[in-house]
């Protein structure tokens, strides 16, 4: 037993140290990105923003995700009791059905969507071909990249995610520059860097790693870079029946969440609601507002995910697993819980009074003039709900039966239509604000969904995690007294007075951040416990890996 719960606590620190790699690695994306927008802001027109930061990226992401997701969510979970050649063999087959997605989407982008002025902005066609060619490209690096997300690469990927986001943001900005007649041409060039980097980079590593390192590695299931590729293993048929079915009920989830978190993107696209210059603005507000989110958030859902899946035991009651391990899930549930319920409100507080200096700073008129306020303004309550949809769904995800999944599937598909009629109406009534908050109350129905899933799973027991979604009474006042007097702040010395005004206001700012961090400090010390165990683990462990 003690064994057990000591490989379970390696995973948590695995998985904590993916997510500390990931926020790092997302934080440096951010801010390159951050960097990037700022420069195209002042060399392409909004239309160009519009037109492949929406249109060409919603192609690749779209292939990608059809394609690839639910085996990804399938293949790294322990209940699956897999053989890796299985597992191997059933990933290739996402290579043909990335090829015939890609295919029927590009037709669909050129033909049977509103396409750009070819004279105001040529090459649109180069630049669905290209993204498509790279979805379908980046595909091939899946069973390496696979492994490396099962056994725990997590170094690894960090690495070479960070050159190939490094290279692609360096390609574009070199080109957009120095190149300004491009246009969609050099947004492709980028993008075929980085794939080709992508996939030769994982190759070259494994291919190494099997021929040099794999003989001090008993537990890592690849022998030679041959078993990369598709093997029958003798006595065993080619894939897993369990895993294909597991697989097929990620991939109807997956593409139904994909609609709920791109949504808004889909309605621009497909009913035209926005023109592509407005979808440039809110793609720009969006990304901004998302800073949070995809820093922090994303990495904490995924290493999560990966740490419950391999934690908790699929189709068994909670009263025959591990008690150990069943608490320790709880423990980390609540506690991700509260981390991120605090990081959503310190985002929604100080947001509301910092929106416009923010963007009159970051992009001048462009951005603070119009609805761009309002729409960062909104977008931070939209941060607090998906810090906690993202951790509840994480646990949920990992805990779900096939048949669970498969319940999950139709309330996700009931859930995509109401977002999708939302998104259309409340648009019609507040413009680009209105996806933002369709967005809002389609995560607040996931949330329900999930707070009812995680009370049933733990009914009967001693474990509450969902308390994490509490914050303490002193850390409530201080938040609301930081909101009062942050917007009054804003109305007397904001943002048209100069910028000593201005400086003042972000000092108060600074000061009520302050109290806030302390009324945290010294109300939550079971979170601060918990954070600081990890981190002492995780520091120990790799002195001993040094």
């Amino acid at each position: 037993m003690s064994g057990s719960v000591e490989d379970d606590t390696n995973v948590l620190l695995s998985a904590a140290a993916s997510a500390s790699y990931r926020m790092l690695l997302n934080l440096m994306f951010r801010v390159l990105s951050f960097v990037m927008n700022g420069v195209l802001l002042h060399y392409v027109t909004s239309q160009m923003l519009g037109v492949v930061n929406v249109r060409l990226i919603l192609l690749h992401s779209t292939i990608l995700l059809v394609a690839r997701e639910g085996f990804r969510r399938a293949c790294v979970s322990k209940s699956s009791k897999q053989n890796w050649g299985q597992v191997i063999n059933l990933v290739w087959c996402i290579v043909p059905i990335g090829i015939l997605t890609a295919m029927v989407f590009s037709y669909v982008w050129l033909y049977l969507l509103e396409v750009p002025d070819p004279i105001q902005m040529p090459n649109y066609h180069i630049g669905v071909y290209s993204y498509a060619s790279c979805a379908v490209i980046e595909i091939l690096s899946e069973p390496v990249w696979l492994t490396a997300h099962a056994f725990l690469f997590v170094k690894l990927k960090a690495v070479i995610e960070s050159v190939c986001i490094i290279t692609r943001s360096m390609i574009n900005i070199l080109l957009v520059v120095y190149f300004p007649d491009w246009g969609i041409i050099a947004f492709s060039v980028a993008q075929i860097v980085f794939t080709v980097l992508w996939v030769t980079a994982y190759y070259a590593y494994f291919s190494w790693y099997v021929s040099t390192q794999q003989k001090k590695d008993d537990s890592f299931p690849v022998k030679s870079v041959r078993e990369f590729l598709p093997t029958k293993a003798p006595g065993k048929p080619w894939i897993s029946t369990h895993l294909v079915v597991l697989t097929w009920s990620f991939v109807k989830q997956s593409f139904l969440k994909q609609l709920l978190t791109e949504g808004e993107y889909y309605v621009m696209t497909v009913f035209g609601v926005l023109s592509f210059a407005e979808q440039g603005v809110y793609d720009v507000i969006n990304n901004l507002g998302s800073l949070a989110a995809r820093f922090i958030f994303q990495a904490v859902e995924e290493s999560g995910y990966l740490f419950f899946s391999q934690t908790l035991t699929r189709e068994v009651p909670i009263k025959e697993q591990n008690k150990d391990t069943i608490l320790l899930a709880s423990r980390v549930l609540e506690s991700l819980l509260k981390l991120v319920t605090y990081i959503g409100l310190i985002v929604l507080i100080f947001g509301y009074s910092y929106s416009y200096l923010f963007l009159d700073l970051y992009g001048g008129n462009t951005l603070s003039q119009g609805p761009g306020p309002m729409l960062l303004r909104v977008y931070c309550l939209y941060v607090l709900i998906i810090a906690i949809n993202g951790t509840t769904e994480c646990f949920v995800f990992a805990a779900m039966s096939k048949l669970d999944v498969d319940r999950y599937n139709y309330k996700m598909m009931l859930f995509s239509l109401l977002f999708l009629l939302a998104s259309w109406s409340l648009t019609q009534w507040l413009g680009s604000v209105g996806f933002i908050l369709a967005n809002c109350l389609n995560m607040l129905a996931r949330i329900i969904h999930s707070v009812y899933f995680i009370n049933l799973y733990y009914e009967g027991s001693e474990f509450h995690p969902l308390r994490g979604i509490l914050p303490s009474a002193p850390v409530m006042i201080s938040l609301t007294a930081s909101l009062l007097i942050t917007a009054l702040s804003e109305q007397l010395l904001c943002c048209d007075k100069g910028n000593l005004y201005r400086l003042v206001h972000f000092g108060i700012g600074v000061v009520c951040g302050l109290s806030v961090l302390g009324s945290i400090y010294l109300s939550e010390k079971q979170l601060l416990i918990f954070i600081k165990e990890q981190y002492q683990k995780m520091k120990k462990i790799k002195t001993k890996t040094n």
